[in-house]
């Protein structure tokens, strides 16, 4: 096994205050509002097509990024000691994705066809048990609240020891005091918080993988696969939710390479080492989507049922068949083919590249979840609006990420190097709960 060297005292640093950057975030998020604002006065079920594909996308992103923190836990790698945090960042994302839901909770018949459908169509009405509005609207309510809940939960339990170790450094300033006092209410003691932490993120990290998986199939079976309802594949869910979790570990690697850039101490403890394991994980994930891909296709291919084979049908024809292609070849041939070997996985500039095609790839997918499905002969396959709109997810996406490593260490000061039983044992008058 591969030795890590992990330092015994962890620098404190910060993602440093950029207010250009963050008159970007805002500009580009002005600039997508409006798009989607001018594109629903002109055409709202494009509108709305382009507004949940994005929703899907970068929900999965910043879920995804959440995910692969709360893997690596599990299984306790310590390759990623200095990229905890940035794969956590992802977490601040999430309560602004669960405020973009509530407006597609008040969509109708103009998104999904399954509502007209069910007065007259056999098939449909033996699946009015999930196929209704009411349902539709708790599940995913409740579906975000608990998953994006956790999520945040378990991004808190990894902060709130790194509070006890960050004040009064050179970087601190106001926003940083506030909310390091906001997470040390009721603090118990450095080492007896650190031993909470442990055991809360260790206890609760594998439901949070199980509701990862359920909730997210129930957001590509509700915004995506119910727009065709005669047709259904059991592989769709792990297939959306194992995207996303790829997305994440892109982005993990890319804020990496971004954060590098910033400061010479994050620049010396994202080295070789944690560049090279990022990069192979990218690589495993990138076949084993396209394991998924297949293991979906190659069923309804080989069954040559019409019901069966009529969603891919929609998406490899005259209109779109390009189009997935593309998908295709930028989510898996090229970065299967560019991140075979190992230079390209540390070679910041080559491993961006193929990221890069990687998340532009999934962006790309996400549309194709959705458009092919509502598509009327005379709408267009692919506008200038789907990019404009994305603009606004897009700023919030990299403004709330930017704000979170800004506030928060950019590297987790706190590491469970000891076994926290045997920390326990050193505290006997701790009161630690269970």
């Amino acid at each position: 096994m591969m030795h890590h060297h992990i330092p015994s005292e962890v620098p404190v640093r910060y993602l440093p205050r950029d207010r250009t950057m963050n008159m970007v975030c805002g500009a580009f998020f002005f600039v997508g509002l409006m798009a989607f604002v001018i594109r629903l006065t002109q055409a709202p079920q494009q509108a709305w097509i382009s507004y949940v594909s994005n929703w899907l996308f970068f929900t999965s992103l910043a879920m995804g990024m959440v995910m692969f923190a709360v893997a690596t836990w599990i299984v306790k790698a310590k390759w990623n000691w200095s990229l905890r945090r940035v794969s956590q960042s992802g977490a601040a994302f999430l309560p602004i994705a669960f405020v973009l839901l509530l407006p597609m909770l008040t969509l109708g018949d103009g998104y999904f066809p399954w509502i007209e459908m069910m007065a007259s169509d056999p098939i449909v009405q033996k699946k009015a048990a999930y196929l209704n509005i009411p349902f539709l609207i708790t599940r995913n309510l409740v579906g975000a609240l608990m998953l994006f809940g956790v999520g945040v939960y378990f991004v808190y339990l990894a902060l709130r020891p790194d509070m006890g170790l960050t004040g009064g450094t050179e970087e601190d300033d106001e926003g940083r005091a506030a909310w390091r006092a906001r997470l040390t209410q009721g603090w118990m003691g450095q080492e007896a918080e650190e031993v909470s932490s442990y055991r809360r993120m260790t206890t609760m990290a594998p439901a949070v993988v199980l509701m990862y998986a359920f909730f997210m199939t129930i957001f590509a079976y509700d915004w995506a696969m119910s727009l065709e309802p005669h047709w259904f594949s059991t592989m769709f869910g792990p297939w959306f939710f194992m995207a996303a979790f790829l997305s994440g570990v892109m982005c993990t690697g890319l804020w990496g390479l971004y954060l590098r850039g910033k400061h010479k101490d994050i620049k010396n403890h994202i080295g070789i080492q944690q560049r090279h394991d990022v990069g192979k994980l990218s690589f495993a994930f990138t076949v084993f989507y396209g394991y998924l891909f297949f293991s979906q296709y190659i069923v309804i291919w080989y069954g040559k049922l019409p019901w069966e084979q009529a969603w891919i049908i929609h998406r490899s024809n005259e209109y779109w068949g390009n189009f997935s292609l593309l998908a295709l070849v930028l989510i898996f041939f090229i970065p299967f083919i560019g991140l075979i070997g190992r230079m390209p996985k540390i070679k910041p500039r080559v491993y961006a590249v193929f990221a890069v095609s990687s998340v532009f790839g999934l962006w790309l997918e996400r549309y194709l979840l959705i458009a092919p499905s509502l598509y009327h002969e005379g709408d267009p396959v692919f506008s200038i609006w789907q990019p404009l709109i994305g603009l606004m997810f897009l700023g919030l996406y990299l403004g709330a990420v930017r704000w979170f490593l800004s506030t928060f260490p950019v590297i987790q000061v706190w590491q469970p190097m000891v076994d926290p039983e045997s920390l326990e044992a050193e505290l006997p008058h701790a009161e630690l709960p269970a």
